[in-house]
Order: structure tokens, then C-alpha cells, then sequence
């Protein structure tokens, strides 16, 4: 028998598991400010990507500079000179930016060559690789000012870098980009892993950043937006300036074929791991569609259906009913499916001839029970119960009688269930008759 601390793990790995599949060989790109350097958090997001490579996903990190770039100015006592948001590079800022970013690419392929014993990095081999792979363009002079070698990408080498992820190499890309006549331009990290995730076609557009992720106007993190909500919630101007920076690159990004986009906070050890792997993760998820939706069951539910109500049957909460009965039941059965997974599940039965409906099997994964998929079904069920006629909806229940009260549900005799209903009452088990008019 598994010690209780081996049983915790093993379970923590097969709740892992699903997400571990998906992932493989999922492209992400993962933008991170220079913050993330300066505050000595280099070491752990880079345990942390060796162990994404090594579960096969293909990663290219984009790295910020602008804290790095200050640091250089100061040394040469020159000053910064923003307008809008936006570094004016001269002569000398330019200079800087070449500096910080040879230093900040050899610190970071420094760390990946280390390996530590009793770290991710213990007995790995990774290969780290920088490139000409961005072509860029000025800015040149918006409303009267000269932004000078302040640049945008014009093209990323999508070849060169795909090229290299299918060799199983990690690319490493400096917010710097050279035109065709050999000027160097500062870009802007977003840009440029934005402009790489859509060249690239990358499922994950991920950045870390020195927030949570986007909040609402009640200063609510928001762990999962749509493409529509994400756009209005930019439009409402609730989001701060580096916020909506962050957001606009991910709705650039999403628009133009990347799946999914990320904001996540480096002061969070193992903040990636944590996003992908847990079921809400921990920041705030953009998306194409709307990952959560309930609709009704297929065959190929039916596996998870199993392994969801399990154990419930075990513990005498729901009756127990085979494999086959599910299959043979599985088109009158409810499933709340995200991301790919079922997290609830409910089956409803007619019974024409009196016109009532029951609903059994209703079951939430416990980790999701507060989050209002179990009313969901519940009114999923009662308006398929109306849509066919039915006037009257019950269920039967030993354990949860307060949870339907509180939707309506009265209580009544096994004798007023429908005659072959009643037929198949269980008077050992005294399952409470709950029913509700529709």
C-alpha cells in the first residue's frame, strides 16, 4: 500500500496526465520582460522550460531588455527618452541595446547549460539557438518625432526557426531585428514574439510579466477571456497602460492563427507549469472560442463518463450501472466539457406517457464543484425535459436533498413516480423522491 504522501503524488500525476498529452508537441512561444532577469528568477523559468522540452513541447523564448538597457544608459550617463510609451533609440541607446543583449543572451545560455544535480536540468542536453531570424523595419517619425533606430518586425524567418524546433533545439530570440541594408533596430519583446507566434503559427502565445493577468473593473483576476471579451474588456480602458500592451499583442496574435495566448506573473515560482497544468491555471487565458460548453454526450464520452461518476458509485452516492448501460444510455446523457476534458456530466429519461422527466447521474468533478457546472446541467436538463413536452422534472437522491430543495424541487412519495419507474425503485436503498414542475 502507497504511503499517503505516494498516493498524493500518484494522483497529482494522473490528474496531470490529460494535459501532459495535449501538450506534446504544441508550439510556444513565451515572451518574458527583463524584469524576470534582474530580480534573479532566470535559474527557475529555465528548470522549468528544460522539463517542458523534455515532455516534447517546442519552445521558443523571447526576451525583454528595456531594465537592462536603463542600466547601460546610466553607466555612459545618458538618459532615456520615451514619447507614448515608446524608447526614441539614438546613437547611444542603441549601443546599450546591443550590450544588454549579448549580456542577457550568454546569461541565459549560460543557464541552460548548467546541470545541477537533483534540478530539472539534471543529466539534460539542451541547445540553445540565436539567430539573424527578424528582419525589421523603423518606426520612422510619427507626429513629429523621429524615433530614430526605435524599429517593428517587418518578417521572422518562420523556416529557419521551425527548422530548428524540429531538430528539438530551443530558439532564443533578442528583441533586436536587422533591415536587408544591415541596420540594427530595438524592437519591442512583445512585437517580436507576437510577430513570431503568427510566422511560426505557435498553439501558445505566453507572457510573463510583473502582474497577475487582467482584472476587471472589481479588481478581479480574470483566469479566462474570449477573443470578443478580451477586445471589449481593451476597449473599456479599466486595463493599465502595460496591461493593455500585453493584451493587444495576444488579440494580434490570436487574430491572425495562434490558439491561445497567456499573461502570467514571474514573482510565481513555476508560473508556466502552473498555467498549462492546472485545470484553471493561475493568470489570465485568451482564447479563440470559448473553452467550456455543454452539450450532449457521444460514444467517445464515454470513457470519462466512467471514470467522472466512479467514485460516487463507489462511496453509494449515485447506483451503480455498468459500462454497457452508459453506452446504452450515452445519447440521453449531458457532459460539461473544457479544454477537451468532462468535468460534469447528467442523464435525463422520458417517460412520455405521464409526462414527467428524470435526471440522474448528475455528477461535477469535485475540484469544479463551485463553479456552478452542477446548476448548469441542472438547467440544461430541464429545458430539454420542456422542449419535449415533459411537465414535471424529479430526481432521486440519498445524499444531496438540500441542493435540489434549493432549486425548487419538493419533496414527494416513490408512489406518484411513474408506474415503470416505480417498478424499478430500490425500497432498500429509501432514495428520496424530489420533483419539480417544469
Amino acid at each position: 500500500m502507497l504511503a499517503p504522501n505516494n498516493t498524493e503524488f500518484v494522483t497529482w500525476l494522473r490528474e496531470v496526465a490529460p494535459y501532459i498529452h495535449k501538450h506534446r508537441h504544441k508550439t510556444l512561444v513565451i515572451g518574458f520582460d527583463g524584469d524576470l532577469v534582474r530580480q534573479g528568477i532566470l535559474d527557475n523559468l529555465v528548470q522549468d522550460i528544460a522539463l517542458l522540452q523534455a515532455m516534447g513541447l517546442r519552445i521558443v523564448l523571447v526576451h525583454g531588455l528595456r531594465p537592462q538597457i536603463e542600466e547601460q544608459l546610466v553607466l555612459r550617463n545618458a538618459k532615456s527618452n520615451f514619447v507614448d510609451g515608446i524608447r526614441i533609440t539614438d546613437n547611444i541607446a542603441l549601443e546599450c541595446a546591443k550590450e544588454a543583449a549579448g549580456e542577457l543572451r550568454l546569461d541565459i545560455e549560460a543557464s541552460f547549460s548548467q546541470g545541477l544535480p537533483n534540478t530539472p536540468m539534471s543529466g539534460a542536453r539542451i541547445s540553445v539557438v540565436s539567430g539573424n531570424f527578424v528582419t525589421a523595419k523603423p518606426i520612422g517619425i510619427l507626429k513629429g518625432t523621429d524615433y530614430q533606430h526605435t524599429g517593428v518586425v517587418r518578417k521572422v524567418d518562420a523556416d529557419s526557426v521551425k527548422q530548428l524546433l524540429d531538430n528539438n533545439k530551443i530558439v532564443l530570440l533578442s528583441p533586436l531585428g536587422f533591415s536587408p541594408t544591415g541596420q540594427a533596430f530595438n524592437l519591442s519583446m512583445e512585437d517580436v514574439a507576437a510577430q513570431t507566434a503568427i510566422a511560426i503559427k505557435a498553439d501558445k502565445l505566453i507572457f510573463i510579466t510583473e502582474f497577475s493577468g487582467l482584472y476587471d473593473e472589481s479588481k478581479n483576476l480574470i483566469s479566462e477571456l474570449s477573443l470578443e471579451s478580451a477586445t471589449e474588456l481593451l476597449e473599456s480602458k479599466i486595463l493599465n497602460k502595460d496591461e493593455c500592451e500585453y493584451a493587444k499583442h495576444i488579440l494580434k496574435g490570436l487574430k491572425y492563427g495562434v490558439e491561445r495566448g497567456h499573461i502570467i506573473p514571474f514573482s510565481t515560482d513555476g508560473a508556466v507549469l502552473l498555467e498549462l497544468f492546472l485545470h484553471d491555471g493561475i493568470g489570465t487565458m485568451i482564447t479563440n472560442q470559448d473553452l467550456e460548453h455543454l452539450r450532449e454526450a457521444t460514444l467517445d464520452d464515454v470513457g470519462a463518463i466512467v471514470q467522472l461518476i466512479e467514485p460516487l458509485e463507489l462511496d453509494g452516492t449515485l447506483v451503480a450501472r455498468g459500462r454497457n448501460i452508459i453506452e446504452r444510455d450515452i445519447h440521453s446523457f449531458s457532459v460539461i466539457e473544457h479544454d477537451s476534458m468532462i468535468f460534469g456530466c447528467a442523464v435525463m429519461y422520458i417517460y412520455s406517457d405521464v409526462k414527467m422527466a428524470e435526471m440522474a447521474c448528475l455528477t461535477v468533478l469535485s475540484e469544479t464543484q463551485s463553479m456552478g457546472d452542477g446548476e448548469r446541467l441542472l438547467k440544461h436538463i430541464e429545458k430539454k425535459a420542456k422542449k419535449q413536452g415533459m411537465e414535471s422534472l424529479f430526481v432521486l437522491t440519498t445524499r444531496t436533498e438540500h441542493w435540489f430543495l434549493k432549486r425548487g424541487f419538493k419533496h414527494t412519495s416513490p408512489e406518484n413516480l411513474p408506474p415503470n419507474r416505480l417498478k424499478q425503485y430500490n425500497w432498500q436503498r429509501k432514495s428520496m423522491v424530489l420533483i419539480k414542475k417544469l
